[in-house]
């Protein structure tokens, strides 16, 4: 029961990333399409973050959050309230759900940033996946960098105990792995 609760209170965000992700494959996407970095590189020759971090998928991701939370409380209000830790301790109404919605969006594309950072340090092009321990390791971790800061959002709106904080990262990550692999069957995705 706990891992339905917490499968319905990260519903939204789940939404959002599969509508941000079918977003960025849109014209509008690539005819707004601006690097976060500016096509900056540091001293080291290299990009900031990358050409796949843009200032549009950032508004995308926070837009679709707000617009998922919102519906989702709908649902829930319907349907699921009892089920979702978040409106055990908050009230749902729309006004809430907007801004909550905004702030997941927000968490979420700021706590990819440093993955992104970082891969661009290590030569790992943007998109892209390697071969061998290094890519093992950004696999996983292409899986779970968004859920850290989502995750810390829900913990400051619910009380959790620590290791539910850690299942949340467990379950989101096997759930983004499943949900990446259906979007690269339906060819959505180029990679996993």
């Amino acid at each position: 029961m706990m891992i339905i609760k917490m499968y319905v209170t990260l519903m939204p965000v789940i939404f959002a990333g599969i509508f941000n992700m079918l977003f960025v494959k849109t014209s509008l996407y690539r005819r707004l399409k601006a690097p976060i970095d500016r096509g900056k590189c540091l001293a080291d020759g290299r990009r900031i973050f990358g050409d796949n971090k843009t200032w549009i998928g950032f508004v995308g991701m926070i837009v679709s959050n707000m617009i998922s939370q919102i519906l989702w409380g709908f649902v829930c209000q319907a349907w699921l309230g009892s089920w979702n830790y978040i409106y055990e301790y908050h009230e749902n109404t729309w006004m809430f759900n907007l801004v909550i919605g905004g702030i997941f969006g927000l968490v979420y594309m700021v706590s990819e940033l440093p993955n992104s950072f970082i891969k661009r340090r290590l030569d790992i092009p943007d998109g892209k996946t390697v071969s061998g321990k290094k890519g093992h390791i950004f696999f996983v971790v292409d899986q779970v960098d968004s859920l850290f800061g989502v995750v810390l959002v829900l913990a400051a709106l619910y009380p959790m105990p620590w290791w539910q904080y850690w299942l949340y990262i467990l379950l989101g990550g096997g759930t983004h792995i499943g949900v990446n692999l259906v979007l690269y069957k339906l060819k959505i995705r180029k990679n996993l």
